[in-house]
């Protein structure tokens, strides 16, 4: 990490959800969805958030936007802590981080017009008059490959890549620092995924934004991160540099998900482990090393003791008794 400012600073956040209360008393159970997170994106950089469902990947996006509130922990945007910032303190913080939704259409007004769906914000945001909305709109629709007539379509007449592209003009249109892009392209073809990634990439390279990716796909994650962060049960259990996390994985529930990769030779085989069980309950979590129990190399001391991240190479963090 440089001396600069990182666009994104994320250090210790929680967020806790409670399930069940006393019948005389506060809430007594609760899922812990995101559990001391520590992260940082740079400007122009993409970090990628990696981890199997229901590990607390968009819940971290979610509340690093402030959709969610945090339980504890610090977050800072540009420099600024915007950790406990009400509605209205938020309100010139929110310009500058926006969202990219894994479902398109359910992101969308179906009653709003596309040109003003993708307006919206500015009507919010920003005094322009109508011309001057009109004319802006016009040059997101331009940018990101939709055509200037489609402003008056409604999101039941766009395709799927261009209800995501729609998603990619609206939240382009305030000029953002951060953009959180929460599984912008597993509910599309891989074709179309292509697309909106190569778009995602050059729209990075020409206006310097940082991008927070949340994937399941690991050769999308490959394909245009910078760095990797591999999450379980909500924890971040590693972290490096892409090239070095896919060819050197430390952390072994890393290299269980890289070995579950399907390879395109039948006659390659992996000597990797490959992972097994059900991720447990983030309400009853194991002790010590949330991984221990589905661990292959797992020893006494994963069972009791929870580890702390140790650097084992230049920018390459993990959480882990064995490394």
């Amino acid at each position: 990490m440089t001396d600069e400012i990182p666009v994104l600073q994320v250090q210790g956040l929680t967020k806790y959800f409670p399930v069940a209360k006393k019948l005389f008393g506060g809430p007594t159970r609760y899922v812990h969805a995101v559990d001391g997170v520590d992260l940082h994106v740079g400007e122009g950089e993409t970090l990628g958030l990696v981890g199997e469902s229901g590990c607390g990947k968009s819940t971290v996006g979610r509340t690093i936007l402030r959709l969610l509130t945090p339980t504890t922990g610090t977050i800072r945007l540009l420099g600024d802590d915007i950790t406990t910032l009400r509605n209205r303190e938020l309100r010139p913080h929110r310009a500058r981080m926006q969202i990219i939704f894994q479902d398109p259409f359910s992101s969308l007004d179906p009653r709003m017009k596309a040109g003003t769906i993708v307006g919206e914000l500015l009507n919010v945001h920003e005094r322009l008059s109508r011309a001057e909305r009109d004319e802006r709109v016009a040059s997101l629709f331009d940018r990101v490959g939709l055509r200037v007539s489609q402003m008056q379509n409604y999101p039941h007449e766009f395709s799927g890549g261009q209800r995501q592209r729609l998603g990619i003009a609206r939240a382009l249109s305030l000029n953002p620092k951060l953009i959180v892009c929460d599984e912008p392209v597993s509910a599309l073809d891989v074709s179309i995924q292509a697309q909106v990634i190569n778009l995602l990439a050059d729209l990075q390279q020409e206006f310097g934004i940082a991008y927070l990716f949340i994937a399941h796909d690991l050769a999308v994650v490959e394909h245009i991160s910078d760095r990797v962060a591999v999450m379980y049960l909500g924890r971040i259990v590693e972290t490096a540099e892409r090239r070095e996390l896919f060819a050197n994985p430390q952390h072994p529930y890393t290299e269980s998900l890289l070995a579950a990769v399907p390879v395109p030779d039948p006659t390659r085989r992996s000597d990797r482990q490959i992972l097994s069980g059900d991720v447990p309950s983030p309400i009853d979590r194991p002790s010590g090393c949330h991984f221990h129990t589905r661990c292959p190399y797992a020893t006494e001391q994963c069972k009791v003791e929870t580890p702390v991240p140790r650097e084992v190479g230049d920018g390459h963090v993990v959480t882990c008794h064995l490394r």
